[in-house]
């Protein structure tokens, strides 16, 4: 089945049928990265009340709130599982905090994203290093950079098929979802942090502001991108077929 006629067919499946389709589809190892938010905590719920076939990962950059390793503990005793941790390489974390100093990355987007490619995208390369399939909890509604996100397309830099199970998701679907089935989530999101990463970088928002102006508030940027899901140029990174 090509990428195309598989997005076709996800289309018409709630999303526990997804990622069943989607845990049969790829010969190797499949990866979900989880940042354990809302989006990701209904997507854990349903790898594990389905034992699908389907590792857990959540990258652990040093820098998470209290309230992130709280319902990461709760998830793992709901359903009796381990999310494995991919931490920072120690050196690497040195060096930079040795150079930048410990929240360097207030004061140049040049920083910040240094500060981001140490702690999130070279533990995640680590994490789908020889998989075959990558799942995430990105939707379409998150931000304007992410609006014509498709629900499945080739990974050309990391060689693999990328799964974004909730792509056409709102996130009034999402939490009420969540609540039904009484899914554990981070008690923030009940506090205005729609979307929550390390501590440092991220704030409440306001009413009637996006979903994610509360990551790296303090950068004039339209699309804030922590470097998992984009190219150099700030972009997400698409395959040729479905960037069309």
């Amino acid at each position: 089945m090509t990428i195309e006629a598989f997005n076709q067919t996800l289309k018409g499946l709630d999303l526990p049928q997804r990622l069943a389709a989607i845990a049969k589809l790829p010969e190797g190892a499949l990866v979900f990265t989880t940042s354990l938010g809302i989006e990701d905590q209904l997507i854990t719920h349903h790898i594990a009340t389905q034992k699908l076939p389907i590792k857990l990962v959540t990258l652990d950059t040093g820098r998470l709130f209290p309230q992130t390793y709280d319902v990461w503990q709760a998830t793992e005793e709901k359903y009796g599982l381990r999310i494995q941790a991919m931490f920072p390489d120690a050196a690497a974390t040195e060096a930079l905090v040795a150079d930048q100093g410990i929240n360097g990355f207030y004061y140049a987007i040049e920083m910040r994203k240094a500060c981001c490619h140490v702690r999130k995208v070279e533990p995640l390369n680590r994490a789908l290093l020889g998989a075959k399939g990558w799942v995430t909890g990105l939707r379409g509604g998150q931000s304007a950079n992410r609006d014509h996100l498709v629900f499945a397309e080739h990974d050309l830099a990391r060689n693999l098929i990328k799964f974004n199970p909730l792509a056409d998701y709102s996130r009034e679907q999402v939490v009420a979802e969540v609540k039904a089935l009484n899914v554990p989530y981070n008690v923030l999101h009940d506090q205005g942090f729609l979307s929550i990463g390390c501590a440092p970088c991220t704030r409440a928002i306001a009413p009637g502001e996006p979903e994610r102006a509360g990551r790296w508030w303090w950068e004039d940027e339209a699309n804030k991108e922590c470097g998992l899901h984009v190219s150099e140029d700030g972009t997400l990174i698409r395959s040729k077929e479905t960037a069309e």
